[in-house]
């Protein structure tokens, strides 16, 4: 073979293999990044009266069903990129021009899907797994009650729910109790009934129309509180949104964990934590609510119970 015809076949194969790596890029992540802050797990939505948020869910009254999963992410969460890859939108689900009627196409790693319900940062040009995407768009507003969520949909309707599990816990998790939380109260334990209500998880709020989805921990105005796992820090997070005196809180996402805690005032809004660490102190309840079982609220970013992590290891050889 000729010296020339050799350089036209090597020519040759490194376009034909360009091309293919083009269209099939080296996949070294077999799961995505979290996708919301808040939800480090990716857990997806369970039921509530709107429906269902896992994949194959009834839609259009059993007519239809779920082409994707529904990522649990809290309004005005940051939303990450779960693989790195090439931008395109807007992409439009409700075409009604709602407050969610927003979203995004990444295509890249061996993958393309479809971010919907949220407002990214651009439409166009390239993005790195885990950066910052945007932000979840209100859907309280538009569904009130409902458990928000990202809408994430794979561009060939397969079911991605394997692929947000993530590879390992984004944080380790050593220990799944939780340290002190306040002073003078080392066993974290949890208001019971007063004139106000009850402060175990479920307890009935609102009349009876809806449910405690936090617990009202022990403790006295002024008191200082303490991080309950090794962290980042984030906030500010509001409950009443009134501007009263206990109207300020933080929340902490590490160690497999992510928990907002509310009626404190914080050292610090941002940053890491260690576990056991100072992290504030108890802002004045009993001025806003003369008479309570003053208390910290916990609750966790999915909503679930967080009671038996805050039992410390009760009754278990540590």
């Amino acid at each position: 073979m000729s010296a020339l015809s050799l350089i036209t076949l090597v020519s040759l194969v490194s376009t034909v293999f360009a091309k293919q790596w083009d269209a099939h890029p080296p996949q070294q992540h077999r799961h995505w990044a979290q996708i919301c802050s808040g939800n480090p797990t990716n857990k997806i939505r369970g039921c509530d009266r709107y429906g269902c948020g896992g994949y194959g869910a009834d839609r259009h009254s059993g007519k239809g069903k779920h082409v994707g999963v529904d990522v649990i992410c809290a309004d005005g969460a940051r939303v990450y990129a779960p693989f790195s890859g090439q931008l395109s939108g807007p992409i439009k689900f409700f075409h009604n021009g709602n407050a969610i009627d927003d979203g995004v196409q990444i295509r890249g790693s061996g993958y393309c899907v479809k971010l919907i319900c949220i407002h990214p940062i651009r439409y166009q040009g390239t993005i790195q797994r885990g950066q910052e995407l945007g932000r979840m768009l209100p859907m309280q507003r538009v569904f009130p009650g409902i458990v928000s969520h990202i809408h994430v949909e794979n561009c060939d309707r397969s079911d991605p729910t394997d692929l947000l599990k993530p590879d390992v816990s984004p944080f380790p998790q050593q220990d799944q109790y939780w340290a002190t939380l306040c002073s003078g109260n080392i066993a974290n334990e949890i208001r019971g009934c007063d004139k106000y209500g009850c402060g175990y998880y479920g307890a009935p709020r609102r009349n009876g129309k809806g449910k405690h989805i936090g617990v009202d921990v022990i403790c006295a105005d002024g008191a200082t509180v303490y991080a309950p796992f090794s962290g980042q820090l984030s906030g500010p997070i509001k409950i009443f949104h009134n501007g009263n005196a206990i109207d300020d809180g933080v929340q902490i996402s590490g160690s497999g964990f992510c928990v907002k805690l509310l009626c404190i005032h914080p050292i610090r809004y941002s940053g890491r934590i260690a576990k056991g660490q100072v992290l504030g102190r108890m802002l004045p309840m009993q001025r806003v609510f003369p008479g309570i079982t003053s208390h910290i609220h916990v609750e966790n970013c999915d909503r679930s119970d967080p009671t038996k992590n805050l039992e410390r290891g009760k009754g278990k050889k540590i």
